[in-house]
């Protein structure tokens, strides 16, 4: 007994030194990754001076830079502008640009800051902050209650709008104001819905417990549940600011009453009653001929996509003018077309793993947006962005292998990154505007422009010089490793998009419906399109720009047509 006991004890003894050594251990790894990942920080915070913001390419290595080499610094395959072949001489990491360092270390930097900032949002509210939350006077609307909402039957069923680090009860307001609702409700602290019909019933008022993303102190709904406010009082104030936009002149459909599910007759009409009128209908569309409006939807029947001339619908204010009522005036209220904005993730895992592939600034965001409008379903990504998270695209905050989403966005290239996907949407831009979409990216967000200042400086040339290649390596390489690929130009798309759309919907192995391909481009842009084309009165490509970038569209598309695609739309080149 007593040297079974002895045998246990120096077990136990043996086994403290093993947990002390491996806690000890922990402990100084835990060390030295702090001071690393404090030492990149710094790094990284180095980099925004102008001196060190990209690494000029030396003569003679303006070649296609492998973005592999971003993460492995090994060699990779290089294009020699001028030659027949393609060759792979071993190159260096520190010979590839800073610039793509630097954004890498970008992107790792924005998914752990993100993390935080989202956990941190997730915290439970402590019922004695529950009691300070309150519906304040300061808010210019009446507050009308909580109300139930569910997901399949919206309470409010107009415009939808998120904001899941900035939302208040203002800023819903406004937003419901602007487009000509009555009602603004609040969900979940950071989802914004409008609407003009409220239920007869409401909920209790503590079921409405959630504390504004945006505003301490404010409550902004719930789960599955609304707080609900009376804007009428915004609106005179709003109605000077509100869009109403000419659509054109199209041929009235054989039976008007049939077709728009609203109407009204009424003397002298006027386009604002008109509009007026469809907006508390909740309709995107007003359509008028001669003293008849009617409100609806861009159907199969009234497609808007074939207008007539402007001079038949002259006198439409006449009864009796316009081709004898054949033809009619349509106008965009604005109240959004929401027949297309539920969006849910893939209730089973997808068997097929896409990817929504496309360099920096061709428009991939964009993209998301119409094919989860299409599909009904999220869109992933390879990164975590939490602007676009912020703004309703939920799938930014799930893992990019969970398969719940309908495809995952990716700017990777290379063998192991694109052997990953079993099949891919490769969406091409015109290589001058991805530059320049990129570049104001990466100076002013994804709504913003870049200074000219900026564009003046030695970065933008040093930027052309490294992201052209890159825009070329990155269609190459998918070509070259990609197992199943739809290749869509954003030139084609943006110019026909329902048929593309549909090409890409089929792609990814959904059947929707006409009515909500049309719902999709009655939201084309939605809230990720810079506004305007805010002009230069520089050019911002040398010739030397333009020369290196038309060699290198010259080689993409002879690589296209070799791969028997579509080439490259013929405004590419020259410039």
């Amino acid at each position: 007994m007593a040297k079974a006991f002895f045998r246990l004890q120096k077990f136990l003894r043996r086994t403290q030194f093993l947990l002390f050594f491996l806690t000890a251990a922990y402990l100084m790894a835990g060390s030295l990754l702090l001071l690393q990942r404090t030492r990149l920080v710094i790094q990284q915070g180095s980099r925004g001076t102008s001196t060190n913001q990209a690494l000029p390419v030396p003569d003679g290595m303006a070649g296609i830079v492998d973005p592999r080499m971003l993460q492995n610094p090994r060699p990779g395959p290089r294009l020699l502008v001028g030659m027949d072949a393609l060759q792979e001489p071993a190159l260096d990491q520190r010979h590839s640009p800073r610039w793509l360092v630097s954004r890498n270390s970008e992107l790792r930097q924005l998914r752990r800051r993100w993390f935080h900032r989202f956990i941190s949002d997730q915290e439970p509210m402590q019922t004695a902050g529950f009691k300070a939350m309150k519906h304040t006077a300061e808010h210019k609307g009446t507050y009308m209650g909580c109300f139930s909402d569910d997901s399949r039957e919206r309470t409010l069923k107009g415009a939808v709008f998120y904001d899941l680090r900035k939302m208040t009860v203002s800023h819903c307001q406004e937003a419901c104001a602007e487009r000509a609702y009555t009602y603004a409700g609040l969900a979940y602290g950071a989802e914004c819905y409008c609407g003009n019909k409220l239920p007869a019933a409401a909920s209790k008022p503590e079921e409405c417990n959630s504390e504004c993303k945006g505003e301490k102190g404010s409550v902004c709904g719930g789960v599955n549940r609304l707080s609900v406010y009376r804007v009428e009082e915004l609106r005179a104030g709003a109605r000077r600011r509100r869009n109403v936009i000419y659509r054109g002149c199209f041929r009235a459909p054989e039976n008007l009453t049939d077709t728009f599910p609203a109407s009204l007759i009424q003397p002298n009409l006027t386009v604002e009653m008109c509009s007026e009128f469809c907006s508390k209908k909740e309709f995107p569309l007003a359509v008028i001929r001669g003293r008849e409006c009617y409100c609806g939807y861009p159907t199969g029947r009234f497609s808007l996509h074939d207008g007539a001339d402007g001079l038949l619908c002259s006198g439409m204010h006449n009864a009796s003018s316009a081709a004898e009522g054949k033809y009619c005036l349509v106008y965009q209220t604005p109240v959004q077309d929401t027949r297309c904005t539920d969006r849910k993730f893939l209730t089973t895992k997808s068997k097929v793993f896409v990817a929504l592939s496309s360099f920096p600034g061709a428009g991939n965001t964009w993209a998301r947006h119409l094919i989860e409008h299409a599909t009904g379903y999220y869109t992933g990504s390879y990164y975590f962005d939490g602007a676009l998270y912020n703004k309703g695209f939920k799938g930014e905050k799930d893992h990019w292998r969970s398969r719940r989403t309908i495809c995952v966005k990716t700017h990777e290239s290379g063998k192991t990154e694109i052997e990953m996907f079993d099949s891919a949407i490769l969406l091409i831009r015109n290589p001058y505007k991805s530059l320049m979409a990129e570049f104001n990216r990466k100076y002013a967000g994804h709504l913003g422009y870049a200074t000219d200042r900026n564009w003046k400086s030695k970065e933008w040339p040093d930027f052309v010089n490294s992201y052209a290649s890159w825009w070329a390596s990155h269609v190459l390489d998918w070509l070259k490793y990609g197992k199943r690929l739809l290749v869509v130009h954003y030139e084609d798309l943006k110019q026909s998009l329902i048929p593309k759309l549909r090409e890409m919907v089929e792609f990814l192995n959904v059947t929707v419906t006409e009515d909500r391909l049309l719902c999709v481009e009655n939201n084309r842009d939605g809230n990720f399109k810079r506004s305007g084309a805010k002009q230069k009165d520089f050019e911002p490509f040398t010739q030397e720009m333009k020369d290196l970038i038309n060699r290198y569209i010259l080689t993409v598309d002879e690589a296209l047509r070799g791969r028997n695609f579509t080439g490259l739309p013929r405004e590419y080149v020259p410039r």
